[in-house]
């Protein structure tokens, strides 16, 4: 049995239901990451370009982390956290989740550039690091492990719709910088990096913390439920 079959479907449901709420709280994390992130690189030079980039770095770690929990409690019929409380839960993870998300996305685009499939293979065993480190609190070092754990024996069924949604998300940025073409760069860079990340990233976090927990439920994970993390 294929644990992933239907998951886009029911990601979307899950997002068109609750689309005020995910976008809400992408919206804000992003919006403020976006203006720090300017502020600093228009008043410091190189030295604001580099935290410019760190602040990017944590605004996106931030955004999935707090997504996660905001999925974690649709999925269980609670979407009443507040912005703020949704990112105060998430917030003990932020620092993982930035370095996990770097290391992974560094040996992915390595292992693109020199054999494109290495990459491929990476980007799938990897692909519930982020739910792992939230809702189960392990280190960086072994939310690599738990996450091939997971995804073991389900590889090509768990790829197809990852690849799928980031595919809808590079399409979706792409559509966006062209529709804003006429503006100067760093408008359109900057106003298409933040529709981007409130519109598409809860899609991508819904498929992936639902990926999650299938797989989970997939190795017979079931009775010990991740609890809900406050």
């Amino acid at each position: 049995m294929n644990p992933m079959s239907g998951v886009l479907g029911e990601a979307w449901r899950i997002y068109r239901a609750h689309a005020g709420h995910l976008i809400t709280i992408a919206f804000a994390i992003y919006a403020v990451g976006t203006l720090v992130g300017l502020l600093l690189t228009g008043s410091l030079g190189v030295l604001g370009d580099l935290l410019g980039l760190l602040v990017l770095v944590i605004s996106s770690a931030l955004v999935q982390a707090a997504l996660v929990h905001a999925v974690h409690d649709i999925r269980h019929g609670r979407a009443d956290l507040t912005v703020g409380a949704t990112v105060q839960a998430a917030r003990p993870v932020v620092g993982r989740v930035a370095v996990a998300s770097v290391l992974a996305g560094v040996a992915i685009g390595v292992g693109l550039v020199l054999l494109i499939v290495p990459g491929l293979i990476l980007f799938t065993l990897w692909a519930v690091i982020v739910p792992v480190l939230v809702l189960e609190r392990v280190g960086v070092g072994a939310c690599f492990g738990r996450s091939m754990e997971l995804v073991r024996g389900h590889g090509w069924q768990v790829f197809w719709p990852l690849i799928t949604v980031h595919l809808v998300l590079f399409a979706s940025s792409i559509v966006i910088e062209l529709a804003l073409d006429a503006y100067p760069d760093v408008v359109a860079s900057t106003v298409g990096g933040l529709v981007t990340g409130t519109v598409v990233s809860p899609f991508v976090a819904l498929v992936v913390t639902l990926a999650y927990f299938r797989l989970r439920a997939a190795k017979g994970i079931v009775a010990g439920d991740v609890p809900r993390q406050v």
